[in-house]
């Protein structure tokens, strides 16, 4: 080989030697600025937003999303790149997720593989009627609405309780939920755990009530939500409703009553409410109401099978959520003189 050629054959392998080792150097770069990328914190104002990944979407749609929370989508290969490697373009799990400040890239797409969506809450609260629920289900904008014009007795036929009435039938509690859950979904679990407490409840009775079935105790436990915002006295104004049932002495609870009005009531009962025969109206009617008049909670199913002990057969409201419990009704009249006539308000919710 002449010496021209061993020269030129030097400055090629030279320079193929630079070349790989530059080559080498931007992959090794790149290689860093990628792994930068995947681990560094993702800045966000404010600390938190919502990503939401609907059914259908693509890999871009996502990207797309990011960008508009405020997630910077100029590195475009490299979220995909990333993707790639930890396999999440096919395992999207649809749903909504919180991004907050201080995540990074390869903690995002691992959220949004495994499905850890954001969940909602919805609180069935105790005392409330059917239509209270449902109108409460009707504004929630998290929820699926099925069930706009479908009637009550619908709702229970879709429920698999055809012919039950609705009102108590709902346990009150927090639900969590993911958006899009269907309104029948989250009736359908507050139902079942109402009848899984109620079951419970009643196995745990005390002996000798006078009440014979799970289905009265709920319809008592209804009566005494509504009757008390006090917690500590529902088992002891359960036990005047016990001893009355005992007895034969008329409940004459004025939710039961007011329950049975309707549209009618306008804030006082009356005289005439009182007077008005209806299945509801106890003061009228021996024993308990046909069905329950509220969904009672926890507490309240439990009072309803575990009466207080005692010898009061009357209670009156102190204006402050508590009630003054009396042995006789002269004892009773005088603390509605009291509390109810000389205050000059409504008597509502007292047994008189």
């Amino acid at each position: 080989m002449n010496p021209v050629t061993r020269r030129f054959s030097r400055f090629l392998a030279w320079s193929l030697a630079v070349i790989l080792l530059a080559a080498g150097a931007l992959a090794y770069w790149q290689w860093l600025d990628y792994q930068r990328f995947a681990d560094a914190p993702i800045s966000l104002v404010p600390a938190e937003r919502i990503l939401e990944v609907e059914r259908g979407d693509a890999f871009v749609d996502v990207l797309t999303r990011m960008r508009a929370i405020g997630i910077d989508e100029g590195h475009a290969f490299q979220w995909r790149l990333l993707a790639l490697e930890m396999d999440v373009l096919r395992r999207l799990q649809v749903g909504e997720y919180a991004v907050g400040h201080g995540i990074t890239p390869r903690q995002l797409l691992h959220k949004l593989e495994s499905g850890r969506v954001v969940q909602h809450r919805f609180t069935l609260v105790e005392g409330w009627r059917f239509s209270e629920l449902r109108a409460a289900l009707a504004s929630n904008p998290a929820i699926k609405q099925t069930l706009d014009g479908v009637s009550d007795d619908e709702v229970m036929a879709l429920l698999e309780r055809p012919g039950q009435y609705p009102e108590g039938r709902f346990l009150p509690e927090t639900y969590l939920f993911t958006r899009g859950t269907p309104d029948i979904e989250l009736l359908r679990r507050s139902l079942l755990a109402m009848e899984r407490t109620l079951a419970d409840v009643w196995d745990a009775r005390q002996s000798e009530l006078p009440i014979e079935s799970a289905e009265q105790a709920l319809i008592l436990a209804s009566l005494i939500e509504k009757e008390t915002g006090s917690a500590g006295e529902r088992h002891e104004i359960a036990g005047v409703f016990a001893r009355r049932l005992r007895i034969g002495m008329r409940l004459q609870t004025d939710p039961s009553v007011i329950y049975g009005m309707g549209d009618s009531y306008r804030g006082r009962i009356g005289r005439a409410g009182l007077d008005t025969d209806t299945p509801y109206n106890t003061y009228t009617r021996d024993g308990l109401p046909p069905t329950p008049i509220a969904m009672p909670g926890r507490a309240a199913l439990r009072a309803a099978v575990d009466p207080a002990p005692g010898d009061s057969l009357y209670f009156v409201s102190k204006g402050d959520g508590s009630h003054h419990f009396s042995r006789t009704l002269a004892e009773h009249n005088r603390a509605v003189n009291r509390y109810i006539r000389r205050g000059g308000a409504d008597s509502q919710g007292e047994a008189p």
